[in-house]
């Protein structure tokens, strides 16, 4: 196998999943990423830390230099290294892998490994297939669709926790902790959606009953973005591909420019010209 093919071969593997070997890769992967940030929780945990520290230690460089050979593989099986270094992902994988490194000069760097959590976002990509993104589709639509309705519904909220908290205000004052009209608005959020930190209380028969009443409507009031996302959800249909609204599930990466986001069979990268990998394996 030549240089080439050999690097063509990576590429695939490692930036695409629609084979395979592409697949069995990013699962890997993610597998790792979750050990790793799992290592970092334990060794925070002092008694976990004194009994198992080289054991973590370890671990946690084995780690690393799975994912520093990772880095350089995608630094090198593209043609412009420079759209992948300098790309979201390319500097959360920087920002993954550095840290134990550092943790030579800098002292506490290490700490810094938790950043690998953000890597988990490549689980998206071996999720885009049509079972899932179908069902993602139609509720990234009735998210959308519901947007003026909740942006509504809360402005409604705000002004009923204003005017509930300047009725607070007048009616307990300073003496039961309601310093001012904001501390008696946050109180009243607070109330209105059932978090109820107990930081601040009405003492006063009235208060206490206005406070029940905010307490009862907190509990209507959360219901009301489930019940508007709910029914704009149950409208939606699964788009059909030749709707401008479909979701291709292409994974394939151009080699030249490093863009993902192509249509399904697609030859050549809709941003470059290039023509994509072609492989056998391809599922």
């Amino acid at each position: 196998m030549t240089t080439n093919n050999l690097k063509n071969k990576l590429h695939t593997i490692i930036y695409e999943a629609d084979t395979p070997m592409g697949k069995l890769f990013d699962v890997v992967l993610l597998i790792l990423i979750v050990v790793s940030v799992l290592l970092v929780m334990l060794e925070s945990v002092t008694s976990i830390d004194t009994h198992y520290h080289d054991f973590l230690y370890f671990g946690e460089w084995i780690i690393t230099i799975f994912f520093t050979i990772e880095y350089i593989l995608r630094i090198i099986t593209v043609k412009k290294p420079s759209t992948y270094i300098f790309s979201f992902y390319g500097v959360i994988d920087l920002l993954s892998t550095i840290p134990l490194y550092l943790s030579f000069i800098l002292a506490g760097s290490n700490a810094l490994l938790a950043v690998r959590a953000l890597r988990l976002l490549r689980v998206f990509r071996i999720l885009k297939i049509t079972r899932y993104m179908g069902e993602a589709n139609k509720l990234n639509k009735a998210l959308r669709d519901s947007k003026p309705k909740i942006l509504v519904f809360l402005f409604a909220v705000l002004i009923l926790s204003i005017i509930a908290g300047t009725i607070m205000y007048l009616v307990e004052g300073e003496e039961s902790g309601f310093v001012s009209i904001p501390i008696s608005v946050y109180w009243c959020i607070v109330t209105l959606t059932t978090v109820g930190f107990g930081d601040i209380a009405p003492i006063t028969p009235l208060g206490q009953f206005i406070a029940a009443i905010i307490m009862i409507m907190g509990y209507g009031i959360i219901a009301v973005p489930t019940g508007i996302v709910s029914a704009e959800y149950a409208r939606k249909k699964v788009p059909a591909v030749h709707d401008p609204e479909y979701i291709h599930t292409n994974t394939q990466s151009c080699q030249n420019c490093n863009e993902d986001n192509h249509n399904d069979h697609a030859e050549f990268c809709h941003k470059c010209g290039t023509t994509l990998l072609e492989e056998d394996s391809k599922v």
